[in-house]
C-alpha cells in the first residue's frame, strides 16, 4: 500500500515540477526605471527584458534585439532557434545567446507551460486503471468455493444423509483447503522478485501494476532528441567544391571561434586536429544567419541557406568572395548501441514509431539510419498525446522520453519509460526509469522482466488451481480432515513462493 501510494504521489509531483519552472523572477521595464517582478504579477502586455543564460518569463512577442534561444525542452527541436524582431517566445525555454525585450502576449493559465501542465493533469486522470490479474481470478474463485462450501454441507447432511457434523466437518475443509493464501501470494511475490532484478539492472520500476502492464505492450514509441541520441552535435557530411579541405577545414575552425552559438562549438571540436592561426578582420555574425571575416583579403562567410541561392539542401555553406566553396551537414549523434537495441526489440515483435517535435528531414534522416518505418516529426506536447491516444487504441503502447514536451505524452500512454538523466518532470510521470543515460541497453531488459513476471504470476496461479483442483474433491468425499487440510494449504504457499523467487534467478536476457 505504502508503495501504491508513493506512485500515485507522481503525478502531484511532475505537475510541482513542471509550476516550478514557471516561478521565475522577470525584469519589467516600466518609465524610467527597471523593476523585478515575481512570475504571477506579469500583467499583460508588460514589457519584459531577457539576456543570455534567462529563462523567458512567459509567452511573448519579441518587440527588439535578437538571441537564439533553447528550445528542445518545449518542442523537442535539438538545435538553437533563433529569434528576431516580430517572433513569438514561449515561456521557459532559455536565451543561450542574445538579449530582448518581449511584449507579453499571454500570461497565467494561457501559457504554452501551463498547458502542458493540463494536459499531463488530464492524461493522469483519463488513464485507465488495469485490474491485476490475482484480483480478477480472486473475483471468481472465493463466491465458487464459498458456494460449493455450503453446497457440501446441505447435499451432504439432506441428500446422502450424512450426519451433521460430518457434513460441517467437510464443509469446514473445503473452506481451509482452498483457502486462497496460495493465489493471495501469487501476485505479490512475483512483482516483489521482479522489481529487485530490474533494480539490479539499473531499472527502477514504479509499482506492480507497471509490471504486469508492460508484459502486454505491443507498440513502442520513440522520442528523438536526448532519447535515440546525445543531444550533442557532429559534421555528419563534408562536401568540398573548391579549394584544399584541410585549409577550408583549418578557415571554419579560426572563424567558428569568434561565436558562442552551440553549432560552432561542434566544429571548433571536429576541427580542432586541423587548426593553425590565422589572422582575421572585419569579423561580423548575424544571429541566425552566418558568420564572416576576411582572412588575407578574400571574404569568408559561413552560415544557412540565406547566404545562398543553391537548390542544394544543407545545413551549412561556405563561402569564399561569395562563391560556394563547401557545405557540411550537422546530425544529432546517435547514443552508442541504439540501433542494435532498435533491432532486437523489433526482432521480438513490437512495433517501434518515432515522434518528435524536432524538423522533418532530421527526423527522417534518424529514422532512416534506424530502420524505423512510421515517424512522426514536428509535434507540440498536445500532439503527441493525441498521436499516443491513436496508437494506443490499436494495442497497448509505451513511449519512451526524456523531455517536458514529451511529460503529457509518457503520461498518457499505458506505460511511460524515461531516463536517469531526463527533465524531472518526465521522471516523476513516467512508471519506467532507465538509469543508464549512455544507450538503451536497458529497455530490452526492462520488457523482458515485465514479461516473465507476468508468466511467473500466471504459474503461480495455476499452481494454486492446480492444488484446489485436486484438493477440494478430496475434502468434499470426507477424507481430508480440516487439521491436514491446513496443512497441505501451507504447503501451496511453500511452492507458490518458490516459484517467484526463480524469477530472481532464471535467465531471462
Amino acid at each position: 500500500n505504502v508503495l501504491e501510494h508513493k506512485s500515485v504521489q507522481k503525478t502531484t509531483t511532475a505537475i510541482g515540477d513542471l509550476s516550478a519552472i514557471q516561478e521565475v523572477i522577470a525584469k519589467k521595464e516600466t518609465p524610467g526605471k527597471i523593476e523585478e517582478i515575481p512570475f504571477d504579477e506579469i500583467q499583460l502586455n508588460d514589457i519584459l527584458i531577457i539576456n543570455t543564460g534567462d529563462k523567458i518569463p512567459t509567452d511573448g512577442i519579441i518587440l527588439s534585439g535578437d538571441c537564439l534561444i533553447d528550445e528542445s525542452m518545449i518542442t523537442g527541436e535539438s538545435m538553437p532557434v533563433s529569434k528576431k524582431v516580430g517572433d513569438e517566445v514561449i515561456g521557459g525555454t532559455i536565451i543561450t545567446d542574445g538579449s530582448i525585450k518581449i511584449k507579453a502576449s499571454k500570461i497565467g493559465d494561457d501559457t504554452l507551460l501551463s498547458q502542458i501542465i493540463d494536459l499531463v493533469k488530464n492524461a493522469q486522470n483519463n488513464k485507465p486503471n488495469i485490474q491485476k490479474l490475482g484480483d480478477r481470478v480472486s473475483a471468481v474463485f472465493v463466491p465458487v468455493v464459498i458456494s460449493i462450501s455450503i453446497l457440501t454441507f446441505f447435499i451432504g447432511h439432506y441428500a446422502f444423509e450424512i450426519a451433521v457434523q460430518d457434513a460441517f466437518l467437510r464443509s469446514i475443509a473445503v473452506l481451509v483447503i482452498s483457502c486462497p493464501c496460495a493465489m493471495g501470494l501469487a501476485t505479490p511475490t512475483a512483482v516483489m522478485v521482479g522489481i529487485g532484478r530490474a533494480a539490479k539492472n539499473g531499472i527502477l520500476i514504479k509499482g506492480g501494476d507497471t509490471l504486469e502492464k508492460m508484459a502486454t505492450i505491443k507498440n513502442i514509441v520513440f522520442d528523438k532528441t536526448g532519447t535515440l541520441t546525445t543531444g550533442k552535435f557532429e559534421v555528419s557530411e563534408f562536401n568540398i567544391i573548391e579549394g584544399d579541405e584541410s585549409e577550408i577545414k583549418n578557415i571554419i575552425y579560426n572563424i567558428e571561434q569568434h561565436s558562442s552559438h552551440p553549432i560552432a562549438k561542434s566544429l571548433c571540436t571536429a576541427f580542432k586536429a586541423y587548426n593553425s592561426s590565422l589572422e582575421l578582420t572585419d569579423i561580423k555574425e548575424e544571429k541566425g544567419k552566418s558568420i564572416s571575416a576576411k582572412i588575407n583579403g578574400d571574404s569568408y562567410e559561413i552560415g544557412s541557406a540565406k547566404i545562398t541561392n543553391t537548390e542544394e539542401t544543407h545545413d551549412l555553406y561556405v563561402l569564399k568572395n561569395n562563391k560556394l566553396i563547401a557545405t557540411l551537414n550537422i546530425s544529432d549523434t546517435l547514443k552508442s548501441n541504439t540501433k542494435e537495441v532498435l533491432t532486437q526489440i523489433k526482432q521480438k515483435g513490437y512495433n517501434i514509431t518515432l515522434l518528435s517535435g524536432d524538423k522533418k528531414l532530421k527526423c527522417e534522416t534518424i529514422a532512416r539510419s534506424l530502420a524505423i518505418d512510421t515517424v512522426y516529426s514536428e509535434q507540440l506536447p498536445k500532439d503527441k498525446i493525441h498521436k499516443i491516444q491513436q496508437i494506443d487504441a490499436e494495442f497497448p503502447t509505451a513511449m519512451v522520453g526524456d523531455g517536458i514536451n514529451d511529460a503529457p505524452a509518457l503520461a498518457k500512454a499505458t506505460i511511460g519509460i524515461s531516463l536517469g538523466n531526463a527533465t524531472q518532470v518526465a521522471i516523476q510521470t513516467a512508471d519506467v526509469v532507465l538509469l543508464n543515460n549512455e544507450n538503451l541497453d536497458q529497455l530490452p531488459k526492462a520488457l523482458s522482466v515485465g514479461k516473465h513476471t507476468l508468466l511467473t504470476i500466471k504459474q503461480n496461479l495455476f499452481w494454486a488451481f492446480a492444488y484446489n483442483l485436486v484438493a477440494i474433491p478430496i475434502a468434499i468425499s470426507g477424507l481430508l480432515n480440516p487439521m491436514w487440510g491446513a496443512l497441505f494449504m501451507a504447503f501451496s504457499d511453500v511452492i507458490v513462493i518458490g516459484n517467484s523467487i526463480r524469477l530472481g534467478y532464471k535467465k531471462i536476457f
